[in-house]
């Protein structure tokens, strides 16, 4: 059960950075600093921080227009709750 509570943390911790990492490149935008790069952004979502990729884009109007994020962080995150089902119903 101890690496579900690691695994669970690890997440959460993913999720508030790739939040963190949208409101940083919105404000990059606004500023006219140094943007992070779209596959740094798309990466952190595919790999576990869809729900905060998500947030971010809604909460700061960021990358609502691109197309692979309009649609692809929808989709990680479907697919990181039908993933966490499935272990959860398997293991419980």
């Amino acid at each position: 059960m101890d690496l579900y509570y690691w695994a669970a943390g690890i997440l959460v911790v993913l999720n508030i950075i790739t939040f963190i990492v949208f409101g940083v490149d919105k404000h990059a935008k606004k500023n006219g600093g140094e943007r992070i790069p779209e596959v740094t952004m798309f990466m952190l979502g595919m790999f576990g921080g869809a729900l905060g990729a998500f947030l971010g884009m809604h909460y700061f109007r960021n990358k609502i227009h691109t197309g692979q994020f309009y649609l692809g962080m929808p989709a990680f995150l479907l697919l990181h709750v039908i993933i966490a089902f499935i272990v959860l119903s398997f293991t419980l």
